[in-house]
């Protein structure tokens, strides 16, 4: 037997040549970090030329526009298309995610008490650092967030 892959003839070549297909968060974070490598507001097309992979122009468009949907991007008009800066970056979309999350669900003490619990020992230190950072910053002390 002299096939030694998983595959033959132009169907295998086709397989190893095909771009690898990136999850939607993946490509999001990509974009990010290009906007913040970004000397100032960048059109869509200087996105696209770094992300490299031969992105189409809409699919960025489409992640720009979803990003600016969760308020990670801000936009502004340059001529007749959009110049996109990052308002935040890789962490802060995920604490956008996380905050969508918890804005969906009606008892929000339920799912915060359950995330807590489910924390590892040096996460849940951390969460505790951060909460008494937070709460000495302010000069009342007093808290935001939802009941």
């Amino acid at each position: 037997m002299t096939d030694s892959g998983g595959g033959s003839g132009a169907a295998a070549g086709a397989e190893r040549s095909a771009p690898r297909r990136r999850g939607q968060g993946e490509l999001e974070a990509q974009v990010l970090t290009v906007l913040r490598d970004a000397p100032a507001p960048v059109p869509v097309a200087w996105v696209q030329q770094r992300l490299g992979g031969g992105l189409a122009y809409t699919t960025v468009i489409t992640i720009l526009t979803r990003l600016y949907a969760k308020g990670a991007v801000a936009r502004e008009r340059g001529g007749r298309s959009f110049l996109w800066t990052a308002v935040a970056d890789e962490a802060g979309l995920a604490a956008l995610r996380m905050r969508k999350v918890l804005d969906a669900e009606a008892d929000r003490k339920a799912v915060l008490a359950s995330f807590v619990t489910a924390l590892s020992p040096n996460d849940e230190r951390l969460l505790r650092e951060l909460l008494t950072e937070e709460g000495e910053d302010r000069p009342d002390g007093a808290t935001e967030g939802g009941d």
